[in-house]
């Protein structure tokens, strides 16, 4: 096959239909970023989880003597020195604990004036002796809180057992709800690129087909005539493609790296590396989903 010919063809569909051709590339382009952004905040999500369950504590509050009205489990007044001695070394023996912190509760007392004191306007009215003794428990598995929960929560001395990990459920949940709002459009693009690339080929054949005609008539094959919109709707999709990775790179160089890095602290973004890993599968769905929709719509559009 000369390649001279396949080129002219390609250049003669796209002039011909610059517009369908036009439209092709950009829905490419929205689908397949939204593609690779939705892998991205996947990982994101994956990267968070990984980064905070691994600092979160299960946390065993302990009554105080200010508890025994608002807490029926600490009835019997504040936890006894030997309830505290008990549970420590209950949790010592746990196959699923790695480490046993207590804080006294005029360490939660400092703690607690570092994080409201300028922020929480009852921060001034609250004592010492008003704040839980606690044991914070980092397990070797944050997923096993069920463990620590059922075998402390009853106990005497033991006003409430807290899992920290539930206080950044909300936030996982909203990143993962992101991700399917972002797959649900990228599907939606999708088809609507599909869509147009079936349409692009269809006229195209449509506008051709006199030089098809006279192709099959002189003894070219199937393949040989199908070729130049194959790889016309293979190149309109490689341009979406780069665009789409375009958008990625700068999404995170804009968005991420010079913006959200200096507004959160708090949250370990992902890397460069997990953005460029993206871009290979993004060039090669850009290139060959446009070419096998085409392929397809010509067995129907192109009778040779």
């Amino acid at each position: 096959m000369r390649a001279q010919f396949v080129l002219s063809e390609i250049g003669v569909g796209l002039r011909r239909n610059l517009t369908m051709t036009f439209a092709v590339i950009v829905s490419v382009a929205l689908s397949l970023a939204l593609f690779g952004g939705s892998l991205l905040m996947r990982e994101q999500a994956g990267t968070m989880k990984g980064y905070w369950y691994d600092k979160v504590n299960v946390s065993i509050y302990l009554c105080n003597k200010t508890d025994a009205e608002s807490f029926p489990s600490c009835a019997k007044g504040a936890a006894t020195e030997d309830q505290k001695k008990e549970i420590r070394a209950d949790l010592e023996k746990m196959s699923v604990v790695q480490k046993v912190q207590f804080e006294t509760a005029d360490e939660a007392y400092k703690h607690y004036k570092e994080q409201f004191d300028k922020k929480s306007p009852i921060a001034g009215f609250v004592t010492p002796d008003q704040m839980q003794e606690s044991f914070r428990v980092k397990l070797k598995d944050p997923t096993k809180f069920e463990v620590i929960s059922t075998a402390f929560s009853q106990r005497p001395g033991v006003q409430m057992v807290q899992d920290q990990k539930d206080v950044l459920s909300n936030l996982f949940n909203l990143v993962n709800g992101m991700n399917y709002a972002a797959l649900g459009v990228m599907a939606l693009m999708l088809v609507v690129a599909l869509m147009l690339i079936v349409n692009t080929v269809r006229v195209s054949a449509f506008s051709r087909r006199r030089e098809t005609g006279i192709m099959r008539l002189v003894g070219a094959s199937s393949f040989y005539i199908q070729i130049p919109f194959i790889m016309e709707a293979a190149f309109a999709g490689l341009l979406g493609a780069g665009l789409a990775c375009v958008l990625l790179v700068a999404g995170h160089y804009f968005l991420v790296n010079n913006w959200l890095v200096d507004q959160i602290d708090l949250i370990q973004f992902i890397g460069w590396d997990a953005v460029l890993a993206k871009l290979p599968l993004v060039l090669a769905i850009g290139l060959l989903m446009p070419a096998l929709a085409a392929f397809a719509a010509l067995r129907k559009y192109l009778k040779v």
